[in-house]
């Protein structure tokens, strides 16, 4: 009864893969470098996004805090700038939600430290304000974007830009990407290569 949605759906979800394959590699290695370069430097790493891209937030920081495949490897410093709702309702009421994320990196963050900015629109105003924000601090920023990369690419030194207009498909990118960036992380640091 369902058998052809649920094909068409496992199909459109490789496709995009495959672009991404084709279209984003080296844009991934780059990141993972950064993000290499960046914990080895004894720096930590701040994510933010909203809605489904807030969730992958959370998921990438627990990926880099606990372990992805590397058993017994050391912990790597990232932080959600998604989970602490203190401070985003605080800052939502006082400053505005434009600026919940933005607020957090300035807090938070300091020179050389990565800032990865997930927005499947690649404008949302308070993923673009923390870029920005990111930037003026001297933090290496990672875009995990699609339809183009909006607003946020031109403020990351490496923006991933999923090829897709359909914002399931681009989330199921950003979370493959991810994975990929963490596991080059672990082997680099960790395991293969360290």
């Amino acid at each position: 009864m369902h058998d052809a949605y649920i094909t068409e759906q496992l199909r459109a979800g490789a496709e995009v893969k495959n672009k991404i394959a084709a279209e984003c590699g080296a844009a991934i290695g780059a990141a993972a470098e950064a993000l290499v370069a960046g914990f080895r430097g004894g720096r930590k790493v701040l994510i933010c996004g909203n809605g489904g891209s807030a969730a992958d937030a959370q998921h990438i920081a627990a990926e880099f805090v606990v372990r992805m495949t590397l058993a017994g490897r050391p912990a790597l410093p990232a932080v959600a700038l998604t989970t602490d709702s203190s401070a985003l309702t605080a800052g939502g009421n006082d400053l505005g939600f434009d600026r919940v994320f933005s607020r957090q990196v300035e807090a938070l963050g300091v020179k050389n430290d990565m800032l990865i900015c997930i927005s499947t629109s690649g404008n949302s105003p308070n993923v673009v304000r923390a870029a920005e924000e990111a930037r003026e601090r001297g933090m290496v920023t990672i875009g995990l974007l699609g339809r183009g990369g909006g607003k946020i690419a031109p403020l990351c030194e490496h923006a991933i830009v999923v090829p897709s207009d359909d914002t399931q498909r681009i989330q199921e990118g950003h979370i493959a990407i991810a994975h990929i960036l963490v596991g080059l992380v672990e082997r680099a640091l960790f395991g293969e290569g360290a």
